[in-house]
């Protein structure tokens, strides 16, 4: 009973895990709740008035959300620098106070130092945070200037209480951080994996839902593997130990990719498409979903549960003969001789069984220690040679930093944003002013949070939407729970802090529901400070959608960054770090001097994400441009494709130092040369419409390098699988061309 009790505990931590990578948005919402309630605590023993709680409450908030820095000896030099400009702030707030113009000009000021300062690291964003939300906070509580010294002790308190939940109650080092991101990659990683056994079970009406769910669990791996690659540097002090854990971290991610390509071609007509697995809504094959044989299906599914539980059991739990069996049998499907009679389809995918296998023990052993050898087969000593071998050459490869030309003047984004945010801001004012004299601000505020992390005319307009929208439901919810508290003000309290919480935990997956619960929130705090009424939410409506867009006017007339040259500048970028990677694969695939291939590849990685952010706006639901919005998540997917194939390539390319398999060949450097080629053609088009707007084509990279000719002295597979992967990336950046107008 202990033994199923720990069980259970284990899976919902996993699960746990998978859903809240790091547990940071959890950490986040607790710490900020916690900071409250202890300010709230010690306020209440002094006696404070309800609007000196409710001060308190707000810059316990913004103490501890606007610190964003990893090292805690830099998150304590900020709090303490974060404490005298919040005294400065509210101080000008109340001094001003009456002073409209000249508190008007004062807070557009401090709003374009605020977004100014972003250009100085996370300490620049966090204290711009803290003196821009404590002016708004002076405002809210209608501070004067005799109430300063009640409200400097309070802010002080909050400061204090802050510190307490950060350093002391609820201290998270990033050494700790990386160690849970790695507990939910490999969490994710087990939840691939069974996603992948009910593919191999779905029936033909259930297949296409079942790949919807493959996609979903790919991109939730890789999202927890680029998780992984930010907090690297600040989580190991040993950067071999770094290199170590971004490289196993790298096979684990592409042999779980590569095994669901492997199912779903097994489960087709004919060979699937790599595009299949990252374009929403795309298909199988025509010939639909066929079943795998009932014999081979039976082992398939065995072997899947097997490498799920390897996954999941660290080495600490993975004792016994079982599991040491288990791992024996996957990776002796590294061997042609152990492969089970099946169809060439199906025996690929025991094939990519076994090397999700190597994966698997490659990533235990980086983050658990080596495992017991003593119940190891020939196969399995093999196996972990390599590893060992691969683990030996990591470290030897000297890093470069690229070093990118920094942008001047107002082509600075953060002079840009500044600029566009103090005249969206100034607009805001003027009609606030208009709408109420004593609530103007809230149009300031939004107008202040459309610009926060938004690059692009269109992101603004689409945050500005999803604002508006939770801001609409966070009023109907208010006037509901206005009703139910009344003047219970500790209930009152209890449900923001409530609130609080499922804003920061819900932050991250979407903007309309933080704004939900941030206007339930503020509905509850106007009826502690007795100044609720229907009106006054109905208020905060029309302040919220005049300030989302007073600063859409300004992002698309002021200095605009329209989101088609936005998302073509890093579409140039993924091009760049494509053809860079690639180079780099072929050319230590040819027998050329090593280079950092993870870290570029993980480069890549980042550059597609930042595309794929950038492109939301041209694929959201409610743009009217469907076409438009169809080819953006074409051309993304494409991309994709093309980097999971790079990505492959630099991975086999990484082995060639100590693998026994894989030989360089000279003739790779010319076969991969036309897609090289295109790729740069490409971005050369996108960054210059006058470049010429043509392609190479030719015969096939398979025509033009036989397979069997690379000398692989014991895996012949090695090289149809390199060969495999050229083909595919040539293809899709072939099939780039068309709708990037070449």
């Amino acid at each position: 009973m202990r033994t199923a009790g720990r069980s259970v505990r284990a899976q919902l931590w996993d699960r746990l895990a998978a859903s809240d990578p790091g547990l940071l948005r959890l950490t986040a919402g607790l710490r900020t709740v916690t900071a409250i309630a202890l300010a709230l605590a010690l306020l209440a023993v002094a006696r404070a008035p309800v609007t000196h709680l409710v001060a308190g409450a707000m810059a316990a908030m913004v103490a501890t959300f606007a610190i964003r820095e990893k090292q805690r000896s830099r998150q304590a030099v900020t709090l303490a620098l974060g404490l005298p400009v919040a005294l400065a702030s509210v101080s000008l707030g109340a001094l001003l106070n009456q002073r409209v113009v000249a508190g008007d000009l004062f807070f557009v000021a401090l709003i374009f130092g605020a977004v100014y300062g972003r250009r100085f690291g996370d300490r620049g964003t966090a204290l711009g945070l803290v003196g821009f939300q404590v002016y708004f906070l002076s405002l809210f509580v209608h501070a004067t200037v005799g109430a300063l010294p009640g409200l400097y002790g309070v802010i002080a308190v909050a400061f204090a209480c802050s510190a307490a939940a950060r350093f002391v109650l609820l201290p998270q080092t990033p050494a700790g951080t990386l160690d849970r991101l790695r507990r939910a990659f490999r969490a994710r990683l087990a939840q691939l994996v069974g996603t992948q056994i009910e593919l191999l079970d779905a029936g033909p009406q259930e297949v296409e839902k079942v790949l919807a769910e493959l996609r979903t669990g790919t991109a939730r791996l890789h999202e927890a593997a680029l998780m992984i690659q930010g907090r690297l540097e600040d989580g190991t002090s040993d950067p071999a130990v770094a290199r170590l854990l971004q490289r196993r971290t790298a096979d684990a991610e592409i042999a779980a990719e590569r095994l669901g390509l492997l199912l779903l071609t097994a489960r087709s007509a004919e060979r699937t498409d790599t595009l299949t697995l990252h374009l929403p809504g795309a298909v199988l094959p025509s010939g639909g979903a066929l079943p795998v044989p009932d014999e081979a299906g039976a082992v398939l599914r065995r072997d899947l549960e097997a490498l799920r539980q390897l996954v999941l059991r660290p080495v600490g739990e993975a004792s016994g003969t079982g599991l040491a069996q288990l791992r024996n049998r996957l990776l002796g499907y590294r061997e042609e001789e152990n492969l089970p009679a099946a169809s060439p389809a199906v025996q690929d995918v025991f094939r990519g069984l076994g090397e999700a296998a190597r994966a698997a023990l490659g990533l235990r052993t980086a983050l658990d220690g080596p495992p017991d050898e003593s119940d190891d087969t020939p196969a399995t000593a093999r196996s972990r040679e390599e590893l060992d071998a691969e683990d030996a050459a990591i470290g030897t490869v000297e890093e470069t930093e690229p070093q990118e030309a920094e942008a001047t003047g107002l082509r600075r984004p953060t002079t840009r944003a500044a600029v566009q945010v103090a005249v969206g801001s100034s607009l805001a004012m003027v009609g606030g002013e208009l709408l109420s004299t004593q609530r103007w601000y809230w149009a300031v505020l939004t107008c202040w949070i459309v610009f926060l992390n938004t690059s692009s005319t269109g992101e603004i307009l689409v945050k500005g939407y999803r604002r508006l929208i939770g801001t609409v439901l966070g009023v109907v919810a208010g006037i509901g729970l206005a009703g139910l508290v009344g003047h219970h003000t500790w209930t009152a309290f209890g449900l923001v802090l409530l609130f609080i919480f499922a804003m920061f935990y819900t932050a991250p997956l979407s903007y309309t529901l933080m704004s939900f619960f941030v206007t339930a929130m503020l509905g509850l705090l106007y009826t502690l400070l007795n100044t609720y009424s229907l009106a006054v939410l109905v208020l905060r409506v029309e302040e919220t959608a005049l300030g989302a867009a007073c600063g859409v006017i300004a992002a698309a007339v002021v200095l605009p960054v329209h989101t088609d040259r936005r998302t073509n500048d890093l579409l140039v970028a993924v091009l760049d770090r494509l053809a860079e990677v690639t180079q780099g694969a072929m050319d230590q695939l040819s027998g050329g001097p090593p280079t950092d291939l993870v870290e570029q590849a993980r480069d890549l990685d980042q550059a597609l994400a930042d595309l794929r952010a950038a492109t939301q706006p041209l694929t959201h639901p409610i743009t009217p441009l469907r076409a438009r919005r169809d080819t953006a998540r074409y051309v993304v997917a494409l991309l994709e494709t093309c980097a999971y194939h790079a990505r492959s390539l630099a991975a086999t390319a990484e082995l060639l130092p100590t693998h026994p398999a894989i030989a360089a060949d000279p003739r790779l450097r010319g076969a991969g040369r036309r897609i090289v080629h295109n790729i740069a053609a490409i971005a050369a088009h996108l960054a210059d419409g006058r470049a010429p707007s043509g392609i190479e084509t030719g015969p096939s990279i398979a025509s033009m390098l036989q397979p069997g000719t690379l000398r692989t002295p014991r895996y012949g597979r090695v090289t149809d699988r390199v060969l495999r992967h050229l083909q595919r990336l040539d293809e899709a950046v072939a099939g780039l061309a068309r709708p990037l107008g070449m």
